[in-house]
């Protein structure tokens, strides 16, 4: 259970009932995903089913029944395989999962009864919340029971419902219902966050040191990163990292790091640590000699200052995208101070000018996945900030040279000619508090003074 008590667990599968109303939620596990042939990879739980129980095995399937009077929260897991076990490492099994999870034992069953009883724990529910497309994530045949006996439950409601007044009359995505409830951090959430955030910060600390020794390519920076995730007590990297020297910098979602690091590059670097399956996310963008050159210091400094901007932005009752605007207006005034675009900087963003630079937005929410799920809109209009959210801020600006794209319109002659081949961003994780923004990922400098000093020493 990654250290959450049962009591964490608990309260979130009561608030999930309580949202339910009379509706049913079907949850199956995470699939293996397997590199090739019988190759598999490190197994990842699924998100939501880890944030109603703890679990973290495979084939298993939770069923919360808001209508019901008894049996409201049940589990369905792998029993003890000895056989299978040599193979793949120990199973819990329902009785040990019922004692752990804190469910009573007769509601913790073996996954072979799930087909037999799943038709009967969806009667009585006037909504059926499920990701149809995929409860195949458990395996065929388990997801072809979910799939079956949902629609089954759905045909025999149309057939009877009309005079019984009873069964399923639709199929809902449980992220209404899951997704408002992540978006906010417990205490417990918090401090697996922060531990997160520790973790990722050890790491980029340790690759600092790296680069200041000297270091042969991308995938050695790569590695440096993983090394120290591991050490710092993180199950491993939150997502593919992402280090990118020179003009792959320009490249958004570079994933190669396979390249050489050249003397005088900057290297990008965008990479988190997981602790307690709660995601870290920093990026950075260091000279690899130790100090930056004065055209990748004057654009560094546009972003740092939009960085800036945005992280003061993250209050309560401000919106996400008063948190965007706050970047976007620092990046167009300084490329226009830059030379780079030239008119009013209100303009200028109202006209897209900065689009071809900062094609991406400045935030996502942050938690058991990266991009963790959660509206940044409602009816319309953006959503306001509250205590509780995490988020990041991440600013960039991204001057491909000529060529690295096909087709890439230039102007000639083109202003940015002096920061072309430059790609920079900068990214921390910030939770929302009454009190204003908390920086979780502070203790890795940004401000490029203190990032020059801290390489060289």
């Amino acid at each position: 259970m990654h250290g959450f008590p049962p009591s964490t667990f608990q309260r979130r599968r009561s608030a999930a009932l309580h949202r339910l109303g009379k509706g049913v939620m079907v949850l199956p596990s995470a699939g293996r995903v397997y590199r090739a042939g019988d190759s598999e990879l490190p197994y990842r739980p699924d998100s939501e089913l880890f944030y109603l129980t703890g679990w973290t095995e495979p084939d298993a399937v939770l069923v919360l029944r808001g209508f019901a009077d008894d049996a409201r929260v049940v589990l369905y897991v792998a029993p003890r395989d000895p056989a299978a076990e040599q193979w793949t490492g120990i199973r819990m099994g329902p009785g040990a999962a019922a004692e752990r999870l804190g469910l009573p034992p007769a509601d913790v069953r073996p996954l072979e009864r799930l087909s037999s009883e799943l038709p009967g724990l969806l009667t009585g529910a006037d909504l059926v919340h499920a990701r149809l497309g995929e409860a195949h994530g458990v395996g065929e045949d388990v997801g072809s029971v979910v799939v079956r006996s949902t629609v089954a439950s759905l045909a025999l409601a149309r057939r009877r419902g009309a005079r019984t007044g009873s069964g399923p009359r639709g199929i809902v995505d449980p992220g209404g219902i899951l997704d408002e409830l992540r978006l906010f951090k417990d205490a417990e959430e918090v401090r697996a966050m922060r531990a997160a955030a520790d973790a990722s910060v050890a790491g980029f600390e340790a690759l600092f040191d790296r680069v200041v020794a000297g270091i042969d390519g991308e995938a050695e920076a790569e590695a440096e990163l993983l090394r120290a995730f591991r050490r710092a007590g993180a199950s491993g990297p939150a997502y593919a990292p992402i280090t990118a020297a020179g003009v792959n910098a320009c490249i958004l979602h570079y994933g190669a790091n396979d390249a050489p690091i050249l003397e005088g590059d900057l290297l990008l670097v965008d990479a988190g640590a997981e602790v307690r399956m709660y995601a870290g996310d920093i990026s950075r963008t260091i000279p690899v000699s130790g100090r930056f050159s004065t055209r990748q210091r004057e654009l560094y400094e546009v972003v740092e200052a939009a960085r800036a901007s945005a992280v003061e932005a993250c209050r309560p009752g401000r919106t996400v995208e008063a948190v965007h605007e706050a970047a976007s207006l620092a990046l167009v005034r300084g490329l226009v101070d830059l030379g780079v675009l030239s008119g009013d900087p209100a303009v200028l963003l109202a006209e897209e000018a900065l689009r071809p630079f900062f094609p991406h937005r400045t935030s996502h929410w942050l938690g058991l996945e990266t991009h963790d799920p959660g509206d940044y809109a409602r009816e319309g209009r953006a959503r306001l900030l509250e205590p509780g959210m995490v988020l990041t801020v991440e600013p960039g600006l991204y001057l491909p040279p000529p060529g690295l794209f096909q087709g890439l319109d230039l102007p000639d002659p083109d202003p940015a000619a002096p920061f072309r081949g430059l790609g920079i961003r900068i990214e921390d994780d910030i939770l929302i508090t009454d009190d204003g923004p908390e920086n979780l990922t502070a203790a890795l400098p940004t401000d490029p003074d203190a990032l020059e000093a801290r390489l060289t020493g």
